[in-house]
């Protein structure tokens, strides 16, 4: 069983800072991907960011471009990061890590695999 771990998940005022850390253990065997989504209650879990398995290609939804950085631990394949700077009160959801196999990943739920159970991020006028 391949379980994701995220941790990091706070509450922060507006324009501040946060970083989520994932690691992915377990039964994790070739390339894979990794990437955030994130999910407010009602609206479906929708994309946030991803990395590529070597850690060159990224990818941000519009909404979170040049304020979030996703990165991967060029020696630890299975842990990512997501920095989050300038937070902003819509940021507030339940962000969730995931793994795609293969070497790059998509915009798309049904494109993961494993995901982890999530943290609250809430994000204070």
């Amino acid at each position: 069983q391949v379980q994701k771990v995220e941790s990091g998940g706070v509450l922060v005022q507006a324009g501040g800072s946060l970083r989520l850390s994932c690691v992915a253990s377990g039964r994790t065997r070739g390339a894979y991907a990794m990437g955030w989504f994130r999910q407010v209650p009602g609206k479906e879990r929708e994309f946030v960011t991803s990395i590529s398995w070597s850690g060159t290609a990224t990818d941000y939804a519009d909404s979170v471009k040049g304020r979030f950085t996703i990165s991967r631990d060029n020696a630890k394949k299975n842990t990512a990061f997501l920095q989050m700077n300038n937070l902003k009160p819509e940021d507030t959801a339940v962000y969730y890590c995931a793994t795609s196999p293969g070497a790059l990943a998509g915009r798309e739920t049904f494109e993961y695999e494993y995901w982890g159970q999530g943290t609250q991020v809430t994000v204070s006028e």
